[in-house]
């Protein structure tokens, strides 16, 4: 499955394409962390730039239809991971791309 993530409700005016592989629904497991491979994946391939805005965790769930926690433990996993940086206040942004590890 393919999902749109429609945010111009909360200001960003982002459309977050997220390739989530499959159907995406509330409570099922796995979810949390097919949003965050979904977010990466769109980090590495430069969909989302560095400086790059996200949209709220709020709005994200809602476009989404997955539960507001989901999204913010998702965004706290990459901004311990350094994909995405964050501020209260200040809102959540992308930080820029990590280079696939070489093997040698």
């Amino acid at each position: 499955m393919v999902s749109w993530a429609n945010s111009e409700a909360d200001g960003t005016g982002l459309d977050l394409h997220l390739d989530l592989g499959q159907t995406v629904s509330p409570g099922r497991r796995g979810t949390r962390d097919q949003l965050i491979r979904a977010l990466r994946d769109a980090v590495r391939s430069g969909r989302l730039p560095a400086g790059t805005m996200l949209p709220a965790s709020r709005s994200l769930a809602t476009d989404l239809g997955l539960a507001r926690n989901t999204v913010a433990e998702s965004y706290a996993e990459l901004v311990a991971e350094g994909w995405l940086a964050a501020r209260q206040g200040a809102g959540t942004w992308v930080v820029g791309a990590h280079p696939e590890p070489t093997i040698t």
